[in-house]
């Protein structure tokens, strides 16, 4: 297995769609990696050259991915939770934080329904 900014991506995959395994990469970026590092997409990951394989690292690190982004988009949810803006509040009280409905969803987030007792039909 290759392993990528401390990642291990499967061989048995195009190497397009391994290179997501990677925290902050997706489809359209991986493309991209690919085409400046000049290789084929629709190779596996396990048929890559040691060569192909360094070629891929140089490009990975000229973006933010793994954990310099998930601190920084840590730190982000932190700064909003400190000045107390209206996001920060909802990521506090462990509520959808996008506008979405809580009444009838949101249940893996706020837990258990509430049971009414008595109530009538």
């Amino acid at each position: 297995m290759a392993r990528i900014k401390g990642v291990d991506i499967p061989n048995n995959k195009r190497i397009e769609i391994s290179l997501t395994y990677v925290y902050g990469i997706g489809r359209s970026l991986s493309n991209k990696i690919l085409s400046d590092a000049k290789i084929n997409p629709d190779k596996k990951a396990g048929e890559l050259t040691n060569e192909e394989l360094d070629a891929i690292r140089d490009e990975v690190n000229k973006y933010m991915t793994e954990g310099d982004l998930r601190r920084e988009v840590n730190m982000n949810i932190k700064t909003k939770m400190e000045i107390n803006s209206y996001e920060g509040t909802r990521h506090k009280k462990g509520l959808p934080v996008r506008g979405q409905r809580t009444n009838r969803n949101a249940r893996t987030r706020k837990g258990k329904g509430k049971v009414v007792a008595n109530k009538k039909k």
